[in-house]
């Protein structure tokens, strides 16, 4: 039983069993078996519980990154772009993995903590002889809510950071505001907010579905459960800047002629 419960355990395991979760979920989804209820309670999870942080964390990314952009543009006499860089950089790419990061090591790790205690308490069982499909009770509603409120969180991470920016340039490097957003507004297409969007939407599954898949999967007592919801975050992230990477490619990349 012992080398058996040891592969059960292994990362690169846990890792696929992520990915046929996923499959499982789409599957579900498809058919039309959720409970609202839950979706609703988990929304408060992902969005207004997790707020404070993400705003907290944009505006001093947006400040800091303003103040590091803004020191190199001044010796080429082009410190009126500060906007313009830091619509470039910090809209498109750091806004949403801040956000993301934040929201799976608050969220996502509640997830696997509270999934794997259930485990671990022979509760999902339970939830099987009362006819109950786990995945319809405790991961559809934390993957539906993750997907609708990923992209919300990250458009107030978005706002936040641009304020934090237009005030570090105007304290700093007396930029006025009006400036500032003149030049974002010149750099952020409006697709570049859609691919936000698109971006929370993905960002957030991935969340969600690590976070559940690693509850899921665990075996022991309250030291896995603690294991199973750090190394869930930390699978998380490694996901996330992997998914991001093949975004930036797929819809930032342009050949060179």
């Amino acid at each position: 039983m012992q080398p058996k419960r040891n592969l059960e355990q292994l990362w690169i395991v846990r890792c696929l069993a992520a990915v046929l979760l996923f499959g499982q979920i789409c599957l579900h989804l498809l058919q039309g078996k959720t409970y609202y209820r839950k979706i609703l309670e988990h929304m408060v999870t992902a969005g207004p519980a997790s707020l404070l942080p993400v705003l907290l964390v944009s505006g001093f990314a947006g400040m800091i990154f303003t103040i590091q952009t803004a020191r190199e543009l001044v010796r080429f006499g082009a410190v009126e772009s500060v906007g313009g860089a830091f619509a470039l950089a910090f809209c498109r790419e750091l806004a949403p993995i801040l956000t993301a990061s934040i929201i799976a090591g608050q969220v996502g790790s509640a997830f696997a903590a509270e999934i794997g205690a259930m485990r671990v308490t022979e509760q999902i069982d339970a939830l099987y002889m009362l006819k109950t499909d786990p995945i319809d009770y405790l991961v559809l509603p934390r993957v539906i809510a993750c997907c609708l409120m990923m992209p919300l969180m990250m458009i107030f991470a978005l706002l936040m950071g641009i304020t934090g920016g237009a005030f570090a340039a105007s304290q700093f490097y007396q930029v006025v505001p009006e400036t500032f957003l003149e030049s974002v507004r010149d750099f952020l297409l409006p697709s570049d907010v859609l691919i936000v969007l698109l971006k929370g939407l993905i960002f957030g599954a991935i969340v969600a579905v690590n976070g559940c898949s690693w509850g899921l999967t665990t075996k022991g007592g309250a030291k896995e459960v603690g294991e199973s919801a750090t190394t869930a975050v930390v699978t998380t992230w490694v996901a996330i800047f992997m998914m991001d990477f093949v975004l930036a490619l797929l819809l930032f990349e342009q050949p060179i002629l």
